[in-house]
């Protein structure tokens, strides 16, 4: 991976949809269509994109559904020029979940997290009624869902969870993660459907993140929360590369993957050295874990299968400073990555 800076959005853009050569094999490879589901959401545009990339560098003729509400036409417009074919579709309804077309591959990204503080009803619903209209429609097809490290206890730094870890959500956000994962692997017990559970701990894009959290508050001169100790983060293009190839890992009964990146980062120690990058003076504020967990993950099954991100830690946070550097745009969407009691 090139060690340039990234400079705008447009070449940051590109980076996230070049396929890899195993990717482009991969696809190549792939029997059937593929249809996203939650498309428009923070990594859903990119996957798309990627996605149709390495189809059309592998030369094979499949057919990419991108599937939400999309109340951004800016995505959906991204999409279709990229030759994403969209649908509209809200996948809170059966009926219109019945209309979409069937394919052999498919990839659930729907899900909701923030605000779920006072609203934990809609967010039961969404991360969990969803999934299962989209099991139902969807029961013969291969199917990679979306889930989260937060479905795991919190961590100490030397003990990050592995997939043989029994979860112990943390919080209502967390338990309909785990509801979400108990309907698709009900279905995969009742209907052998093909699955594998994508348990996700931060993806960076350079626009959001922990990383850009972090170096907000660095550059804007406000203290760094260090009540998360530490944390885990794998570049958006290689978390979407683990994506479609989890769509080769789909078994029943479910299979589980863990994945981040490989490092677990000391949260004061990368607030430090994003400092010096940006030349501007670190402060924290006084919280900190009681206990000193946070969510973690050990990702080593991922490894295995798929090889280490693309991008390591070090480059990130040289990608991230010369992010704020450039006066790069920001999604406006803090991760929340230092709450430790599930309130989101």
């Amino acid at each position: 991976m090139t060690d340039r800076r990234i400079e705008n959005e447009t070449q940051l853009d590109a980076m996230l949809a070049k396929p890899s050569p195993d990717l482009v094999r991969f696809m190549g490879n792939l029997q059937g269509d593929l249809v996203i589901l939650g498309i428009a959401g923070k990594m859903g545009v990119s996957l798309g994109e990627l996605a149709v990339a390495a189809i059309a560098e592998a030369g094979t003729s499949q057919t990419v559904y991108g599937v939400a509400r999309f109340s951004d036409p800016s995505s959906r417009e991204r999409l279709e020029t990229a030759g994403v074919k969209t649908i509209s579709c809200d996948l809170m309804d059966p009926n219109a979940i019945s209309r979409l077309p069937l394919a052999r591959n498919v990839i659930f990204m729907a899900g909701r997290k923030f605000g779920t503080g006072g609203d934990e009803p809609l967010t039961w619903a969404i991360n969990v009624v969803a999934a299962a209209n989209a099991w139902h429609h969807y029961r013969d097809s291969n199917m990679v869902a979306f889930s989260t490290g937060c479905v795991y206890p919190l961590a100490s730094v030397d003990r990050p969870p592995s997939e043989a870890t029994p979860v112990a959500p943390v919080g209502e956000y967390a338990q309909s993660c785990l509801g979400r994962e108990r309907v698709f692997q009900y279905g995969s017990l009742t209907a052998a459907t093909p699955v594998c559970l994508f348990r996700l701990n931060y993806a960076i894009d350079l626009r959001y993140g922990v990383l850009h959290d972090i170096a907000h508050s660095v550059w804007n001169h406000q203290p760094v929360d260090g009540s998360a100790p530490a944390f885990n983060m794998i570049w958006q293009g290689d978390a979407n590369r683990f994506a479609l190839l989890c769509l080769g890992q789909c078994t029943s009964p479910a299979n589980l993957l863990n994945v981040t990146g490989p490092e677990t980062l000391d949260t004061r120690s990368v607030a430090l050295r994003l400092g010096e990058l940006l030349d501007k003076p670190v402060t924290f504020t006084s919280n900190e874990s009681s206990e000193g967990k946070c969510y973690l993950s050990d990702s080593s099954k991922a490894f295995d299968l798929f090889g280490l991100p693309t991008v390591t830690a070090d480059q990130l946070i040289r990608w991230q400073a010369g992010w704020f550097q450039a006066d790069g745009r920001s999604l406006g969407k803090p991760t929340h990555f230092e709450v430790t009691d599930g309130a989101f």
